[in-house]
Protein backbone atom coordinates (compact mmCIF):
# COMPACT_ATOMS: atom_id res chain seq x y z
CA UNK A 1 0.00 0.00 0.00
CA UNK A 2 1.53 3.31 -1.09
CA UNK A 3 0.91 6.30 1.17
CA UNK A 4 0.60 9.92 0.00
CA UNK A 5 0.77 12.79 2.49
CA UNK A 6 -0.77 16.03 1.18
CA UNK A 7 0.38 19.35 2.69
CA UNK A 8 -1.54 22.38 1.36
CA UNK A 9 0.31 25.63 1.93
CA UNK A 10 0.08 29.35 1.33
CA UNK A 11 2.81 31.72 2.57
CA UNK A 12 3.88 29.09 5.10
CA UNK A 13 7.61 29.83 5.25
CA UNK A 14 7.53 30.42 9.01
CA UNK A 15 6.07 27.00 9.85
CA UNK A 16 6.58 24.66 6.88
CA UNK A 17 10.13 23.73 7.91
CA UNK A 18 8.93 22.42 11.25
CA UNK A 19 6.19 20.42 9.53
CA UNK A 20 8.59 18.89 6.99
CA UNK A 21 11.17 18.13 9.68
CA UNK A 22 8.57 16.10 11.53
CA UNK A 23 7.43 14.33 8.35
CA UNK A 24 11.05 13.48 7.52
CA UNK A 25 11.30 11.68 10.87
CA UNK A 26 8.15 9.61 10.29
CA UNK A 27 8.50 5.91 9.53
CA UNK A 28 6.35 3.67 7.33
CA UNK A 29 7.62 0.33 5.99
CA UNK A 30 5.86 0.70 2.65
CA UNK A 31 6.24 3.27 -0.12
CA UNK A 32 5.27 6.83 0.70
CA UNK A 33 5.50 10.36 -0.63
CA UNK A 34 4.95 13.92 0.60
CA UNK A 35 3.26 16.38 -1.76
CA UNK A 36 3.35 20.07 -0.86
CA UNK A 37 0.52 21.75 -2.77
CA UNK A 38 1.45 25.43 -3.03
CA UNK A 39 -1.60 27.68 -3.28
CA UNK A 40 0.32 30.63 -4.76
CA UNK A 41 2.77 31.59 -2.01
CA UNK A 42 4.60 34.90 -2.39
CA UNK A 43 6.98 34.49 0.56
CA UNK A 44 9.99 32.17 0.85
CA UNK A 45 7.93 28.95 1.07
CA UNK A 46 9.62 27.50 -2.03
CA UNK A 47 13.08 28.19 -0.63
CA UNK A 48 12.17 26.40 2.60
CA UNK A 49 10.96 23.41 0.60
CA UNK A 50 14.15 23.31 -1.47
CA UNK A 51 16.23 22.74 1.65
CA UNK A 52 14.36 19.46 2.22
CA UNK A 53 14.08 18.12 -1.33
CA UNK A 54 17.49 16.42 -1.26
CA UNK A 55 16.95 15.10 2.28
CA UNK A 56 13.49 13.59 1.81
CA UNK A 57 12.98 11.05 -0.92
CA UNK A 58 9.49 11.31 -2.37
CA UNK A 59 9.08 14.99 -1.47
CA UNK A 60 7.77 17.24 -4.23
CA UNK A 61 5.94 20.53 -4.64
CA UNK A 62 3.07 21.00 -7.08
CA UNK A 63 1.51 24.23 -8.32
CA UNK A 64 -1.95 24.56 -6.79
CA UNK A 65 -2.40 28.28 -7.44
CA UNK A 66 -5.29 28.07 -9.90
CA UNK A 67 -7.82 28.94 -7.21
CA UNK A 68 -7.30 30.36 -3.73
CA UNK A 69 -8.15 28.11 -0.82
CA UNK A 70 -6.91 25.02 1.03
CA UNK A 71 -9.66 22.83 -0.43
CA UNK A 72 -8.41 23.48 -3.96
CA UNK A 73 -4.82 22.80 -2.86
CA UNK A 74 -5.79 19.53 -1.16
CA UNK A 75 -7.75 18.38 -4.19
CA UNK A 76 -4.83 19.21 -6.47
CA UNK A 77 -2.55 17.25 -4.16
CA UNK A 78 -4.74 14.16 -4.36
CA UNK A 79 -4.90 14.40 -8.16
CA UNK A 80 -1.09 14.43 -8.27
CA UNK A 81 -0.70 11.66 -5.69
CA UNK A 82 0.44 8.16 -6.54
CA UNK A 83 -0.76 6.51 -3.34
CA UNK A 84 -3.79 4.37 -2.70
CA UNK A 85 -4.35 6.09 0.63
CA UNK A 86 -4.04 9.77 1.46
CA UNK A 87 -3.20 11.63 4.67
CA UNK A 88 -3.73 15.37 5.04
CA UNK A 89 -1.46 17.55 7.17
CA UNK A 90 -1.60 21.34 7.36
CA UNK A 91 1.58 23.36 6.83
CA UNK A 92 1.43 25.02 10.25
CA UNK A 93 0.95 21.81 12.25
CA UNK A 94 3.47 19.22 13.46
CA UNK A 95 2.82 15.46 13.32
CA UNK A 96 3.97 13.63 16.45
CA UNK A 97 6.28 10.63 16.29
CA UNK A 98 4.50 7.62 14.84
CA UNK A 99 1.64 9.64 13.35
CA UNK A 100 2.02 8.37 9.77
CA UNK A 101 2.46 4.73 10.79
CA UNK A 102 -0.57 4.78 13.10
CA UNK A 103 -2.78 6.43 10.47
CA UNK A 104 -1.59 4.12 7.68
CA UNK A 105 -2.14 1.06 9.85
CA UNK A 106 -5.67 2.22 10.65
CA UNK A 107 -6.34 2.62 6.92
CA UNK A 108 -5.53 -1.03 6.35
CA UNK A 109 -8.86 -1.91 7.92
CA UNK A 110 -10.82 1.34 7.58
CA UNK A 111 -11.59 3.66 4.65
CA UNK A 112 -11.81 6.95 6.56
CA UNK A 113 -9.89 7.92 9.72
CA UNK A 114 -8.98 10.91 11.88
CA UNK A 115 -6.21 11.43 14.42
CA UNK A 116 -6.06 13.12 17.80
CA UNK A 117 -5.25 16.83 18.22
CA UNK A 118 -2.83 18.21 20.78
CA UNK A 119 -2.84 21.98 21.42
CA UNK A 120 -0.38 22.02 24.34
CA UNK A 121 2.93 22.04 22.44
CA UNK A 122 2.49 24.93 20.00
CA UNK A 123 0.13 27.37 21.73
CA UNK A 124 0.20 29.83 24.67
CA UNK A 125 -2.14 29.17 27.57
CA UNK A 126 -4.58 32.07 26.89
CA UNK A 127 -5.26 30.81 23.38
CA UNK A 128 -5.65 27.20 24.53
CA UNK A 129 -8.13 28.25 27.19
CA UNK A 130 -10.33 30.01 24.65
CA UNK A 131 -10.68 26.91 22.48
CA UNK A 132 -10.89 23.97 24.89
CA UNK A 133 -9.67 20.46 24.08
CA UNK A 134 -11.07 20.13 20.58
CA UNK A 135 -10.66 16.62 19.14
CA UNK A 136 -8.35 15.59 21.97
CA UNK A 137 -10.12 12.33 22.85
CA UNK A 138 -12.69 11.80 20.13
CA UNK A 139 -14.38 13.21 17.07
CA UNK A 140 -15.87 16.68 17.12
CA UNK A 141 -19.68 16.75 17.16
CA UNK A 142 -22.43 19.27 16.55
CA UNK A 143 -25.83 18.18 17.82
CA UNK A 144 -27.57 19.34 14.65
CA UNK A 145 -25.34 17.26 12.34
CA UNK A 146 -25.89 13.55 11.68
CA UNK A 147 -22.24 12.48 12.10
CA UNK A 148 -19.07 13.36 13.94
CA UNK A 149 -16.32 15.24 12.12
CA UNK A 150 -12.64 16.13 12.33
CA UNK A 151 -10.28 18.86 11.15
CA UNK A 152 -9.06 18.54 7.56
CA UNK A 153 -5.42 18.32 8.60
CA UNK A 154 -6.15 15.29 10.75
CA UNK A 155 -7.88 13.12 8.14
CA UNK A 156 -6.81 10.01 6.27
CA UNK A 157 -8.83 8.41 3.48
CA UNK A 158 -8.73 5.82 0.74
CA UNK A 159 -8.18 7.67 -2.51
CA UNK A 160 -11.12 6.06 -4.31
CA UNK A 161 -13.47 7.39 -1.63
CA UNK A 162 -12.09 10.93 -1.84
CA UNK A 163 -12.70 10.84 -5.58
CA UNK A 164 -16.16 9.32 -5.16
CA UNK A 165 -17.40 12.33 -3.13
CA UNK A 166 -15.73 14.87 -5.41
CA UNK A 167 -13.08 15.91 -2.88
CA UNK A 168 -13.36 18.99 -0.69
CA UNK A 169 -15.90 21.65 -1.67
CA UNK A 170 -13.72 24.39 -3.13
CA UNK A 171 -16.46 27.02 -2.77
CA UNK A 172 -16.27 26.89 1.05
CA UNK A 173 -13.59 29.10 2.65
CA UNK A 174 -13.95 27.35 6.00
CA UNK A 175 -15.82 24.37 7.50
CA UNK A 176 -15.01 22.50 4.29
CA UNK A 177 -13.68 19.68 6.47
CA UNK A 178 -17.02 19.30 8.27
CA UNK A 179 -18.82 19.25 4.94
CA UNK A 180 -16.34 16.65 3.63
CA UNK A 181 -16.89 14.41 6.66
CA UNK A 182 -20.66 14.60 6.17
CA UNK A 183 -20.42 13.73 2.45
CA UNK A 184 -18.21 10.71 3.06
CA UNK A 185 -20.31 9.35 5.91
CA UNK A 186 -23.54 9.81 3.97
CA UNK A 187 -22.17 7.04 1.75
CA UNK A 188 -22.28 4.68 4.73
CA UNK A 189 -18.55 4.92 5.52
CA UNK A 190 -17.82 5.62 9.18
CA UNK A 191 -15.09 7.98 10.41
CA UNK A 192 -12.75 6.03 12.72
CA UNK A 193 -10.92 7.96 15.45
CA UNK A 194 -7.26 6.90 15.81
CA UNK A 195 -6.18 7.90 19.32
CA UNK A 196 -2.62 6.61 18.84
CA UNK A 197 -1.96 9.13 16.03
CA UNK A 198 -1.36 12.73 17.14
CA UNK A 199 -1.03 16.07 15.36
CA UNK A 200 0.32 19.06 17.28
CA UNK A 201 -2.13 21.75 16.22
CA UNK A 202 -1.28 25.46 15.94
CA UNK A 203 -4.08 27.83 16.89
CA UNK A 204 -4.46 31.45 15.79
CA UNK A 205 -2.85 33.79 18.31
CA UNK A 206 -3.25 37.45 17.24
CA UNK A 207 -6.47 39.19 18.31
CA UNK A 208 -7.58 39.85 14.72
CA UNK A 209 -6.95 36.24 13.69
CA UNK A 210 -8.76 34.84 16.74
CA UNK A 211 -11.80 37.02 16.06
CA UNK A 212 -11.82 36.40 12.30
CA UNK A 213 -11.53 32.62 12.61
CA UNK A 214 -14.29 32.47 15.22
CA UNK A 215 -16.54 34.61 13.04
CA UNK A 216 -15.91 32.52 9.91
CA UNK A 217 -16.50 29.23 11.71
CA UNK A 218 -19.82 30.41 13.13
CA UNK A 219 -20.95 31.90 9.83
CA UNK A 220 -20.45 28.67 7.93
CA UNK A 221 -21.88 26.52 10.70
CA UNK A 222 -25.19 28.15 9.76
CA UNK A 223 -24.57 26.98 6.19
CA UNK A 224 -23.96 23.44 7.46
CA UNK A 225 -27.19 23.63 9.47
CA UNK A 226 -29.19 24.56 6.37
CA UNK A 227 -27.58 21.72 4.39
CA UNK A 228 -27.40 18.86 6.89
CA UNK A 229 -29.60 19.56 9.94
CA UNK A 230 -31.35 16.42 11.09
CA UNK A 231 -35.12 16.18 11.23
CA UNK A 232 -36.20 16.86 14.78
CA UNK A 233 -33.47 19.43 15.47
CA UNK A 234 -34.43 22.19 17.85
CA UNK A 235 -36.79 24.82 16.41
CA UNK A 236 -35.48 28.00 14.83
CA UNK A 237 -37.24 30.04 17.53
CA UNK A 238 -35.35 28.09 20.20
CA UNK A 239 -32.08 28.79 18.44
CA UNK A 240 -32.75 32.52 18.25
CA UNK A 241 -33.59 32.54 21.94
CA UNK A 242 -30.33 30.75 22.74
CA UNK A 243 -28.47 33.26 20.56
CA UNK A 244 -29.78 36.30 22.45
CA UNK A 245 -29.15 34.56 25.77
CA UNK A 246 -25.52 34.04 24.69
CA UNK A 247 -25.17 37.77 24.01
CA UNK A 248 -26.63 38.60 27.43
CA UNK A 249 -24.28 36.20 29.20
CA UNK A 250 -21.21 37.45 27.31
CA UNK A 251 -21.95 41.10 28.01
CA UNK A 252 -22.44 40.26 31.67
CA UNK A 253 -19.04 38.53 31.83
CA UNK A 254 -17.17 41.11 29.75
CA UNK A 255 -15.79 43.19 32.68
CA UNK A 256 -14.43 40.04 34.32
CA UNK A 257 -12.95 38.68 31.07
CA UNK A 258 -11.17 41.96 30.31
CA UNK A 259 -9.03 41.60 33.44
CA UNK A 260 -6.74 38.90 32.02
CA UNK A 261 -5.11 37.94 28.72
CA UNK A 262 -6.90 34.58 28.83
CA UNK A 263 -10.22 36.34 29.38
CA UNK A 264 -9.60 38.81 26.56
CA UNK A 265 -8.86 36.00 24.13
CA UNK A 266 -12.00 34.14 25.22
CA UNK A 267 -14.04 37.34 24.85
CA UNK A 268 -12.75 37.87 21.31
CA UNK A 269 -13.47 34.25 20.38
CA UNK A 270 -17.04 34.34 21.69
CA UNK A 271 -17.73 37.78 20.26
CA UNK A 272 -16.49 36.58 16.88
CA UNK A 273 -18.76 33.55 17.05
CA UNK A 274 -21.81 35.62 17.91
CA UNK A 275 -21.19 38.09 15.10
CA UNK A 276 -20.38 35.33 12.63
CA UNK A 277 -23.52 33.40 13.49
CA UNK A 278 -25.63 36.49 12.79
CA UNK A 279 -23.87 37.05 9.45
CA UNK A 280 -24.46 33.42 8.56
CA UNK A 281 -28.17 33.72 9.35
CA UNK A 282 -28.46 36.73 7.07
CA UNK A 283 -26.52 35.11 4.24
CA UNK A 284 -27.78 31.54 4.37
CA UNK A 285 -31.28 31.99 5.77
CA UNK A 286 -30.89 29.67 8.73
CA UNK A 287 -31.06 30.37 12.47
CA UNK A 288 -27.94 31.23 14.49
CA UNK A 289 -26.15 28.05 15.45
CA UNK A 290 -24.92 28.13 19.04
CA UNK A 291 -22.99 24.89 19.11
CA UNK A 292 -24.36 22.76 21.95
Amino acid sequence: MKLSIIVPCYNSADTLGETLESLWEQAWPGEWEVIVADNGSTDSTKQVLETYVNRMSGLRMIDASGRRGPSYARNCGVKAALGEVVLFCDADDVPADGWAAAMAEALLTNDFVACRLDTELLNPAPVRASRGNTQAWGLQRFAFLPFGHAGAGTLGIKRFLHEAVGGFDESLPICEDVDYCMKVQQRGVGLQFVSSAVIHYRLRTTPQHVYRQASQYAKYEVYLYTKYAQAGSMSEMWRWRKYFQAWWLLLGRAPELLRSSTGKTLLLWRLGRLMGSLKGSIRFGGPPVMVE
